[in-house]
């Protein structure tokens, strides 16, 4: 078969399932839904990852807002959707200009979310293009957007996982420097795990297990089980584990992102002109999903657009709930999809 009549048949066939197409489409595990994702949150399962690429507040892109200070009042019911959703192992990537997360970032604050990291996008300096007249906008040109990394912040009994700890160990009666002994360390456990200043570590599952063993074994009776949420059992080393986010770091990855904007064969287009000016490249959705998830997790892209992260999600064999309200957009996403 000549490849012209491959192709025909092949935008035939797609033809065909634009015809079917109802409001969701679904490929192992992945399911794309065109509609407004604040009808979906509650039916949609928890995730693992959240990839948050909306409004920016400037005005030059189909659906955004015409000023940042709208951000926060547009924002804030999904934030809410978010903080109900997520767990203590979630990760939330947001997307925006700086300003557009400086409005935004209380609101975060607000819902108990923690911020680790603020990713820099450099797209060099063959994207100032309209941005140059520097006489007329008074300002150096704009090259760059961020990518900001925050996790949900875990209390138990209103308390931080630091203090909630230190109370423990304090219940039990026993010295501080015994701590050490029940980790096998020499002084990790009193300067890092149990300390009560900014220099404090997330114990890890198996440090964490030889605080439990020691304390129910040497600490007072009255007090056990120690390291309970229910005062009947202890916390395993597999339940504290998901107390907090995932993250894997590849070598020589920092928090400045080095690329220019989406061109060539992966920049979706209608001719010569751009079909959405926000696409994000493929490479930074992998990034950041490969850094905060595993294998069939779920990962959840509430303003799909062009639906980048669910092919990404596809593509590394995660889960994938994405939301796409303007049904041209979601219609070339289910195409993305169909040739992942």
């Amino acid at each position: 078969m000549s490849l012209h009549k491959k192709r025909r048949r092949k935008i035939t066939s797609f033809q065909r399932i634009l015809e079917d197409l109802k409001n969701t489409f679904s490929r192992d595990g992945v399911t794309l839904y065109n509609a407004d994702v604040l009808t979906l949150y509650k039916k949609w399962p928890s995730p693992i990852v959240i990839i948050s690429d909306g409004p920016y507040g400037i005005g030059q892109f189909y659906g955004d807002l015409s000023s940042p200070e709208d951000l926060p009042k547009w924002y804030e019911p999904h934030i809410k959707a978010w903080s109900e959703k997520a767990t203590p192992q979630t990760t939330l990537w947001f997307w925006n200009s700086e300003v557009g997360w400086a409005t935004v970032h209380r609101l975060f604050v607000e819902y108990d979310w923690k911020y680790v990291n603020c990713h820099i996008w450099d797209k060099g300096i063959s994207h100032v293009a309209g941005n140059s007249n520097t006489k007329t906008l008074r300002k150096f040109p704009i090259v760059t957007e961020v990518c900001v990394q925050y996790v949900k912040e875990v209390k138990i009994d209103g308390m931080s996982l630091q203090k909630w700890l230190r109370q423990e160990w304090n219940r039990t009666g026993l010295p501080w420097s015994k701590a050490n002994e029940a980790c096998g360390v020499k002084n990790a456990a009193t300067r890092k795990y149990l300390t009560n200043d900014s220099l404090w570590y997330f114990p890890p599952p198996k440090a964490f297990e030889g605080l439990v063993k020691y304390a129910n074994t040497h600490g007072n009776p009255k007090g056990r089980p120690y390291f309970s949420l229910d005062e009947k059992r202890s916390l395993t080393s597999k339940e504290w584990k998901r107390m907090r986010s995932k993250f894997y770091c590849n070598h020589g990855i920092t928090n400045v992102w080095r690329e220019p904007p989406v061109h060539g064969s992966e920049r979706l287009k209608n001719g010569q002109k751009s079909i959405h000016l926000n696409q994000k490249p493929l490479k930074f959705m992998e990034q950041v999903i490969i850094a905060s998830s595993d294998q069939g997790d779920l990962v959840w892209e509430p303003f799909g657009g062009l639906c980048t992260g669910a092919i990404v999600a596809y593509r590394l064999k995660r889960e994938c709930d994405s939301a796409e309200i303007e049904r041209r957009f979601y219609e070339l996403a289910v195409r993305r999809l169909l040739n992942a």
